[in-house]
């Protein structure tokens, strides 16, 4: 009985650490982009932005991580035989660069408050995808185990899922390109106003 309340704790946990970093990358790209705004703008998105990052990482991700690793270990004791098991040593390593992913989440929140953050929103849409990523190749490993499949069905569902990852970063890029002519119209028409003026 106690594996299931293991294994549904350990869901929970889960489900809202993910949750918690894929709206902080987000929160991330949305800070950096704040510096093509205008003052006040600017400062206001910033300061806003560090807050809800700082929560977000303090009050939900980080308990979520915990909760996560400790039924994990509870699951591992009333299971020790997953130990000696292939698909588990791959499972935990991506567990541990999850666990990198989310230790440098709170490195990035400090360097964006401090304005050191040397990222740009570009790059930081490429960082959004990697807990993506690896929830996509531990959910495969812990659902198929030691028998991963390798059809035309795996194939379609990797090229489907590249196509998804494609076309989010290709509309992001949209709406970047139309953002920035957006300010440089308004950049333009401000410049007009004061040469009338």
């Amino acid at each position: 009985m106690a594996y299931y309340w293991f294994k549904s704790f350990h869901i929970f946990g889960v489900v809202a650490w993910f949750a918690g970093l894929f709206y902080l990358a987000r929160l991330f790209i949305y800070h950096v982009e704040a510096e093509m705004e205008i003052e006040p703008a600017q400062s206001i998105l910033k300061k806003q932005y560090s807050i809800m990052e700082k929560r977000l990482y303090n009050i939900i991700t980080t308990p979520a991580m915990i909760l996560t690793v400790a039924m994990a270990a509870g699951l591992l004791y009333t299971m020790p035989d997953y130990l000696h098991q292939g698909w588990m040593h791959a499972k935990l390593g991506f567990v541990g660069l999850l666990l990198f992913y989310h230790v440098y989440c709170g490195r990035m929140i400090k360097q964006l408050e401090a304005g050191e953050c040397q990222w740009t929103s570009k790059t930081l849409r490429l960082f959004n995808e990697g807990p993506t990523l690896l929830l996509v190749i531990i959910v495969m490993l812990v659902i198929f185990k030691g028998q991963f499949p390798t059809g035309a069905t795996t194939w379609l569902i990797v090229a489907l899922t590249i196509s998804f990852l494609a076309t989010i970063q290709l509309y992001a890029r949209k709406r970047r390109l139309d953002k920035e002519k957006e300010v440089a119209e308004s950049a333009a028409a401000t410049t007009e106003q004061a040469l009338q003026s």
